[in-house]
């Protein structure tokens, strides 16, 4: 009797689900898409180094995600930001995933990233007539590295603020300009609350922002 129930249950649940897919097929064409997709065909020659560029895309994504679920708890602050990291880490639910799949996302991003770089290289993807196509490359490289150093100051440990230290005052060996540079990036005279609301302004808002911007105007045109 028990079994029998239990066989009725799935049926119900079977068709219930069933029905549910035939709702979103009849306004989205789930079908059509997912048969778009497996039957795309593609020049012989091509092997997974040209997915090297979609991989970068899926780690930005996955950043995304995970970026966003731990703004929920992460305070942009000199005196909470460490706290909050390591509130994170210990008393969240699955904080702790969530910051190493972004943190772990985040190397693989830059990794991919150079390495497609060097595979539009080595093949020739640079040249004529897709000379923009490498410079628009060559920008979402640079939005990336950005990624890596305004991200790695977020948690302010000894680490983060040292990083920094050292690259806002890069700029200070540029004649005229340079203390002026700095100050810009830092908000100050001296590293404090100012560079961390900035480096978390950028980290969250801005370079997203521009990545997303650039890198849909240049899926048309990816190599």
């Amino acid at each position: 009797m028990k079994f029998s129930y239990t066989v009725l249950r799935g049926v119900l649940w079977f068709t219930y689900l069933n029905k549910v897919y035939d709702w979103f097929e009849e306004r989205l064409e789930i079908q059509a898409i997912a048969d778009d997709i497996t039957s795309k065909y593609v020049p012989p020659h091509v092997n997974i180094f040209y997915c090297l560029g979609g991989i970068t895309l899926t780690c930005f994504l996955v950043q995304v995600a995970t970026g966003f679920a731990m703004t929920f708890y992460y305070r942009p602050t000199v005196t909470e930001a460490f706290a909050s990291v390591q509130y994170i880490m210990t008393e969240a639910n699955f904080g702790w995933l969530i910051r190493s799949v972004h943190r772990w996302s985040a190397s693989m991003m830059v990794l991919m990233m150079i390495l497609h770089v060097f595979r539009v290289y080595l093949t020739g993807g640079f040249k004529k007539p897709r000379e923009l196509t490498w410079v628009t490359g060559v920008v979402l490289g640079v939005l990336t590295a950005s990624f890596g150093v305004t991200g790695y100051s977020l948690p302010w440990d000894q680490i983060g603020y040292w990083a920094v230290k050292i690259v806002t005052g890069v700029p200070d060996a540029i004649p005229v300009i340079g203390s002026s540079v700095v100050e810009l990036l830092r908000g100050s005279a001296s590293v404090g609350q100012s560079t961390l609301t900035r480096f978390y302004s950028l980290h969250i808002f801005v370079l997203p922002s521009s990545y997303c911007r650039i890198h849909v105007n240049a899926l048309p045109n990816d190599t």
